[in-house]
């Protein structure tokens, strides 16, 4: 009875620590899974794009960077070897006397003219002054990264290896369905965020009962986006010295995700200086906010033609109703 008992109670101790805890394979699928949910929240999705675009940067930064662009060590070379030559045919050269003027001028001009022309062909190529190091810098490859899978595609940074345009094409299929993940869940939490507030400063002027169902015409989406473009546009053309017009048009095709690239915050200095760098941060973050604002715009004008489809169907309902009567009692008139 004694053994019986022991045995009982050890079978009993493991039945209960097997109920208790659970399986370590277990506990991974449930954080996997809590993972995920937090993932698809406006939260997490909103990270999750940040940190693709991030991940996108440095990888793009360690593929394009291996090795410095061919144009550049040309131009290196070019500039040293017509520095020689000035040297060979001026002072090297002891048959030109440099004390004659019309002589010196005469030969340099030559070697400049030749030199000039080698450097207009370098620019044709895409030489622009700046060492890979410089264009693929941490902003603006994040720029590079967010006109990816933003469908922008700005233009004016494009990989130059065949690994960089093979990790380009990848980074598009994947980050193509997170934005529009990213898109919807910001245009829900953002509209749903500017219909309370609608709703609040009705509620306080008495224009509205509370409880009243209300929703946001399509012009108060449209005067919130103008006025963020118009931000954007005093912003870029105070720091880039663009006039309005070309600001209001970069935000605009910007925004509208059409990038045309000839105008890019941060792009217009020879050198990568830091308030180019600076530039290029803000030109994310706007265009990450403007994107959003864009999703809640179209949220809320989709419920707002809803509405107005549903009022039009009525009255038109209506008014066929009407007729209908007006023509039955028009006939019984007749009758009578």
């Amino acid at each position: 009875m004694k053994r019986h008992y022991v045995r009982s109670s050890v079978r009993s101790r493991d039945s209960s620590s097997t109920s208790t805890g659970l399986d370590p394979r277990e506990r991974v699928k449930d954080c996997c899974r809590k993972l995920v949910a937090f993932m698809c929240t406006q939260v997490g999705v909103g990270g999750l794009v940040v940190g693709y675009a991030i991940v996108g940067a440095m990888g793009f930064i360690a593929i394009e960077t291996q090795e410095e662009y061919p144009h550049v060590t040309a131009i290196v070379k070019l500039r040293r070897n017509f520095s020689e030559q000035l040297w060979n045919h001026t002072a090297g050269d002891r048959r030109v006397n440099i004390i004659n003027k019309t002589a010196f001028y005469r030969n340099t001009d030559v070697i400049l003219q030749d030199y000039q022309s080698n450097v207009v062909d370098a620019i044709k190529g895409g030489y622009n002054n700046k060492t890979v190091i410089e264009v693929w810098s941490v902003p603006a490859a994040l720029m590079y990264s967010l006109s990816v899978f933003t469908m922008i595609g700005y233009g004016n940074m494009v990989p130059r290896t065949a690994w960089g345009k093979g990790a380009t094409v990848l980074y598009a299929i994947f980050g193509i369905p997170l934005y529009v993940l990213y898109f919807l869940n910001m245009g829900t939490v953002l509209a749903g965020t500017f219909r309370w507030l609608y709703r609040w400063f009705h509620e306080c002027t008495g224009k509205i009962r509370p409880g009243q169902k209300i929703t946001v015409p399509s012009t108060a989406c449209l005067w919130v986006i103008s006025a963020y473009v118009l931000v954007g546009t005093i912003m870029f053309a105070q720091w880039e010295g663009w006039d309005y017009l070309d600001s209001a048009y970069f935000c605009v095709t910007s925004l509208c995700k059409i990038g045309m690239g000839d105008f890019v915050p941060g792009a217009t200095f020879a050198d990568v200086a830091k308030d180019g760098h600076l530039k290029l941060v803000i030109n994310f973050i706007y265009l990450l906010l403007g994107l959003g604002l864009l999703a809640m715009c179209y949220n809320l004008m989709r419920e707002d033609v809803k509405e107005k489809a549903k009022e039009l169907k009525a009255d038109v309902i209506d008014a066929f109703e009407d007729f209908r009567e007006r023509i039955i009692a028009c006939c019984h008139s007749d009758d009578i």
